[in-house]
């Protein structure tokens, strides 16, 4: 794999500065003349044809890089460093890639948005699935040399990860302390960044954050999941009513024990507890009946 190396270039404004003085002198050979400055031919020639040639290889060479942009020099093929400090720069014109931006990466933050996919979970459940990958280039070397459109790459790698994520993850109704899409979305989130780091770290790239956007299950099995979320939700709540009703009952008969006030044999517990339970779990309002007789009678 290719490693980024730092590149060498000059201040632009000094080397403007002496392409100036070039053209300056230029200038005045061809004002004053050959006979004014007494040279003949034979000397001038030369040093003017020279002074020629550099004030025309200069311009090529100037470049500018904005905060956090880095250009990537290449001389006939062969990679010879990075620039990463904004500015006017000057450089080997041969080392510039043609078109200018065809070498010029940016390593601002980027947003990338996998879309909406349709793939199963660990139990075999059709879910949807999308997320947000938070990247940035840090080495331009592995970015552009080792692999072909890095751009187009991260985006592949994304969506595979996200389908190997689904596919190893229930989207609900895990095993006892089993993490889930739903319930665990932030241990998933950075489950899926470390497998994407692993991914896209020969692309020179760097994942800030990974987050889940969208997470349902597939149309097709969207209505019957429903229902069985609220069967769920209806008998957990039976659950804790019917679990605060005993205890309600527990505490009501041990209270009438310890405090005397009325000694009940089994058959009145066993009525008592029977009352309690309905008036406490029922959903309707309970409506007293008073009995005029006996329990045995």
């Amino acid at each position: 794999m290719t490693k980024e190396t730092q590149g060498r270039s000059f201040k632009g404004w000094a080397v403007a500065a002496l392409h100036a003085l070039l053209v300056a002198a230029i200038l005045l050979i061809f004002i004053s003349g050959v006979n004014t400055v007494r040279w003949s031919a034979p000397q001038i020639i030369p040093i003017l044809a020279l002074l020629i040639v550099v004030a025309v290889i200069l311009p090529p060479g100037y470049f500018t890089l904005q905060p956090n942009e880095a250009k990537v020099l290449v001389l006939f093929g062969k990679y010879k460093g990075t620039i990463r400090s904004d500015g006017f720069h000057w450089t080997n014109p041969l080392q510039l890639a043609q078109p200018r931006g065809k070498y010029t990466v940016s390593q601002r933050i980027r947003n990338f948005e996998i879309e909406k996919l349709k793939v199963n979970d660990k139990r075999g459940n059709p879910i949807e699935i999308a997320a947000v990958v938070v990247w940035r280039v840090v080495d331009t070397a592995h970015a552009l040399f080792d692999v072909d459109h890095y751009e187009h790459y991260v985006k592949i790698q994304s969506d595979a990860a996200l389908r190997h994520l689904a596919n190893c993850y229930p989207y609900d109704h895990g095993e006892e302390e089993e993490v889930t899409l739903r319930s665990g979305m932030d241990e998933v989130a950075q489950v899926l960044r470390k497998e994407l780091q692993d991914r896209l770290a020969k692309a020179g790239v760097q994942v800030d954050e990974t987050r889940l956007t969208h997470l349902a299950y597939a149309p097709e099995i969207a209505n019957a999941m429903l229902r069985r979320q609220m069967a769920e939700a209806i008998i957990a709540a039976r659950r804790k009513i019917v679990h605060g009703a005993v205890s309600m009952v527990e505490m009501a008969l041990e209270d009438l024990k310890t405090k005397k006030v009325v000694e009940l044999d089994e058959d009145r517990k066993a009525a008592m507890v029977s009352n309690l339970l309905v008036v406490l779990c029922g959903e309707a309002e309970a409506q007293p009946v008073i009995n005029t007789g006996t329990l045995y009678k």
